[in-house]
């Protein structure tokens, strides 16, 4: 093997989440191997630290892997192998056996119990020192290759060499540049998780009002091809933002990719309910004792904000809407009925969900042997975290991931 000037016996590049915890894994297992992990940044584990507003949201507290697996646009049928290997039962048992305790929110995301990503930081920063991991930020891995038995890495603060080699850099041009010149097809990136540009004057002045539950399909799409998705829902200044909308951004961010961001979406304001349910309690109410009381000041669907309901149903019936319940016609009550679970909005761009950008791409499944996440390709070879065409819904899904592809990986470089 030709002169370098730096030899471990394994090498990572990326200092993020999957990267941390293969290296910390990998030398616990084989404590004799000398380890590595190469970060181009100044600081190391950047998204676990914005994560969550500063919170980290470690994982989700679904402990069923073939449940866990439909959280997952790209990678959904991949995973079920991995995640009965490693899965979120394993990540909060494997916190807490390090001193970090977690804790469950109503919504199932889980974070430590400081409320602060520091405290996963600290853990996984400590247990790399401990088991002496050597970390090197501020180091740009160019390229690298193959040689015989062992890796070549060219940096910027020259040669390294190890004998088995991981990729964990996320959504890294440069990396996936060399992985695509060594034979491995890349899966081009496009954005996932982010939020609709919506112009529209039936939420103009409504920046900040949330609903419980909504339901938002696209009825130019075909539901077989993207299926509605439901959650909560947030108005905002530029838009529409909250789990609903940025669960039918990751899975339909290729279709939207592809739209260019420009397509109409359908909201059911009142989901679970359907149009004969509505209906039906708007004949109840017109009925009732309160039939004299005007529309716009009383209804019988309370998840909906007063200011909502006054902008879409003014803007809907127009005169009418100053009428009286027991004053509506058939016609009108068809056109609540529409208004209350088929409002159609038009989304004119996107805009990224907070500080957590998430990218749907990369290497392709089928080339990766995820019994061991080592590449079919090149032997030794190790890739996972958003390195791979994998990414998830927002609630802890997307670092779930890294865990269980990082311990997976770093059991399998163990391996001598």
């Amino acid at each position: 093997m030709q002169a370098v000037d730096q030899y471990f016996d394994r090498i990572i590049i990326g200092g993020g989440a999957a990267g941390f915890f293969a290296a910390v894994q990998c030398a616990s297992m084989a404590p004799h191997l000398s380890i590595a992990i190469l970060e181009k940044g100044n600081d190391v584990l950047s998204k676990v630290r914005i994560s969550g507003g500063g919170r980290c949201n470690v994982t989700h507290a679904c402990l069923d892997p073939d449940v866990l697996t439909t959280f997952y646009p790209r990678g959904n049928k991949e995973l079920r192998g991995p995640f009965r290997t490693f899965n979120c039962e394993d990540t909060i048992a494997w916190f807490e056996s390090k001193g970090v305790k977690l804790k469950t929110e109503p919504d199932g995301r889980m974070f430590p119990t400081t409320d602060d990503s520091s405290t996963i930081i600290k853990c996984l920063y400590e247990e790399a020192r401990q088991k002496q991991v050597k970390i090197l930020t501020a180091t740009r891995v160019d390229s690298f290759s193959k040689k015989d038995s062992h890796f070549l890495l060219n940096t910027n603060k020259g040669q390294f060499s190890c004998e088995k080699l991981m990729v964990a850099s996320g959504s890294s041009a440069a990396q996936w540049s060399t992985l695509s010149a060594l034979g491995h097809k890349i899966v081009p990136s496009v954005p996932s998780l982010f939020t609709f540009n919506i112009q529209d004057a039936r939420i103009d002045d409504l920046q900040g009002i949330s609903l419980e539950c909504v339901e938002i399909s696209c009825p130019e799409i075909n539901h077989k091809t993207l299926s509605a998705q439901n959650g909560p829902l947030l108005i905002t200044h530029w838009g529409m933002s909250g789990p609903a909308v940025l669960r039918l951004s990751a899975w339909g961010a290729r279709i939207f990719h592809e739209k260019e961001y420009r397509f109409d979406i359908s909201i059911n304001w009142l989901y679970p309910m359907h149009r004969s349910q509505i209906l039906e309690t708007i004949l109840d109410y017109k009925h009732s004792n309160n039939s004299k009381q005007k529309i716009l000041t009383h209804y019988p669907f309370r998840q909906i904000p007063i200011r909502l309901w006054k902008n879409l149903l003014t803007r809907a019936l127009k005169h009418s809407a100053e009428k009286n319940w027991a004053d509506l016609n058939k016609r009108e009550m068809d056109i609540i009925v529409e208004v209350l679970c088929d409002s159609k909005f038009k989304v004119n761009g996107k805009s990224t969900f907070k500080e957590e950008f998430v990218s749907a791409g990369g290497v392709d499944l089928g080339e990766i042997n995820l019994k061991k996440f080592e590449s079919k390709i090149i032997p030794g070879l190790y890739i996972a975290g958003e390195a791979l065409n994998i990414d998830a819904v927002t609630g802890g899904f997307n670092f779930q991931a890294a865990w269980t592809g990082g311990h997976i990986a770093g059991c399998s470089m163990a391996e001598d």
